[in-house]
C-alpha cells in the first residue's frame, strides 16, 4: 500500500515537472489582422508600418508575410522556410503585449505559440541539398574599406536581432533621376540610395558585414546567397543596381513599388537556370567589391511547413 502511494506521488511529480518544462511562453494578448496595402503617400513620407519593433511592453509587427513571421519565430533566413507559395503573398499586422517579466529573447518562442494558435501551424526540421550562390573573395582579393569605428547611433534601435529583421525608417525625396532614398534604423547603418542618369540605383551602406551583404543579395535571387568569404570585419559597401535587380527584390518582398510594374522582360530566370551570370548587373556590382558569386549546391537546414491555415482565427 505504502509503495503504491509512493508510486502515485512520484508519477504525479513527474507529470507536474513535465508540464512545467513543456510550458511555452506566450503573449499576454495579441491581435493578428490582414495588413492594408502600402500607400504611396506613406512610402514617400517614410511612414510605412513595416518590420518588427519591440519595447518593454509590446511587440509591433507591420506588413509581414506569414513566411516572414515563421522566419522570425524560428530564427532562420527566408530561404530556410519551405512551404506553400501563398505564404509569401498575404501580409499581416501583429500587435502583442508581453507578459510581465518577459524578455525580448522570449519573443520568437511566443511568436511560435501565436502562429500555432491562430494559423494552426505545425512544422518539422530537415536538411536538404539546395542550390545557392556562394559569396567568395575574388582572385585579386577584396576591394573593401573598413567602416569607421564609431557605431552608427541609428543602427539596431529597439529591433529584435533576427535574420533580416529590421524596422527601417525610409525617406524618399525627388522624382526620376533626382530621387533620393535614405534608410535608417537597420543593422547596416544609415544607407543611402540615388537614381543615376542611366536609370541605375546606387546604394551605399556605411557598416555592413559579409553576412549582411549575403542576406541583402539573397533578395535579388530565387536561391540564397551564403557567405563563404571568411571576412569578419564591417565594411563600407556600394552597389549599382539595375531596374531589373530592383524589380526582383520587390517581387521577393511581395510588393512592387510605384512605377516598377514588371513586364515579361523583367522576369527572373529559375534558380537552377544558367550557371553563367554574365550580363546581370548585380553580379558585376559584386565583382567591383573584389568578391564573386559562385553557383553551388550545399545542404541547408529547413523549417518545413506541415500544416498552416491561410487566415488566422479571430482575435
Amino acid at each position: 500500500m505504502w509503495n503504491g502511494f509512493l508510486r502515485r506521488i512520484s508519477a504525479g511529480l513527474a507529470l507536474a515537472a513535465g508540464a512545467a518544462m513543456g510550458q511555452t511562453a506566450a503573449f499576454e494578448v495579441a491581435s493578428v489582422k490582414p495588413a492594408a496595402p502600402l500607400d504611396r503617400s506613406q512610402i514617400l513620407s517614410g511612414q510605412m508600418h513595416v518590420g518588427m519593433r519591440i519595447d518593454a511592453a509590446r511587440v509591433d509587427i507591420g506588413f509581414m508575410s506569414l513566411a516572414d513571421l515563421v522566419r522570425v519565430a524560428y530564427g532562420v533566413k527566408a530561404y530556410q522556410v519551405s512551404g506553400p507559395d501563398w505564404m509569401a503573398s498575404e501580409r499581416f499586422d501583429v500587435l502583442a503585449k508581453l507578459p510581465e517579466g518577459a524578455s525580448r529573447e522570449q519573443v520568437p518562442e511566443m511568436l511560435q505559440a501565436l502562429l500555432a494558435e491562430r494559423f494552426k501551424l505545425t512544422v518539422h526540421r530537415e536538411s536538404k541539398e539546395h542550390a545557392v550562390y556562394a559569396l567568395v573573395v575574388g582572385k585579386n582579393g577584396p576591394k573593401l574599406k573598413e567602416s569607421a569605428s564609431d557605431p552608427d547611433a541609428a543602427a539596431g534601435g529597439g529591433t529584435l536581432t533576427a535574420p533580416g529583421d529590421v524596422n527601417p525608417q525610409v525617406r524618399i525625396s525627388g522624382r526620376g533621376e533626382n530621387t533620393q532614398v535614405s534608410i535608417s534604423g537597420g543593422q547596416i547603418g544609415t544607407a543611402h540610395m540615388s537614381v543615376g542618369p542611366d536609370g541605375t540605383m546606387h546604394l551605399e551602406a556605411p557598416k555592413m558585414t559579409m553576412a549582411a551583404l549575403a542576406d541583402t543579395l539573397s533578395r535579388f535571387f530565387d536561391r540564397p546567397v551564403v557567405d563563404l568569404t571568411e571576412l569578419k570585419g564591417t565594411y563600407q559597401v556600394a552597389l549599382d543596381l539595375s531596374m531589373e535587380d530592383l524589380r526582383n527584390a520587390a517581387r521577393n518582398f511581395g510588393v512592387m513599388a510605384p512605377g516598377m510594374a514588371a513586364g515579361r522582360a523583367g522576369a527572373r530566370p529559375p534558380a537552377d537556370a544558367a550557371s553563367d551570370p554574365a550580363g546581370l548587373s548585380i553580379f558585376e556590382a559584386v565583382q567591383q567589391l573584389g568578391l564573386k558569386l559562385e553557383p553551388r549546391k550545399t545542404p541547408i537546414d529547413l523549417i518545413v511547413i506541415d500544416h498552416v491555415e491561410k487566415a488566422p482565427t479571430e482575435n
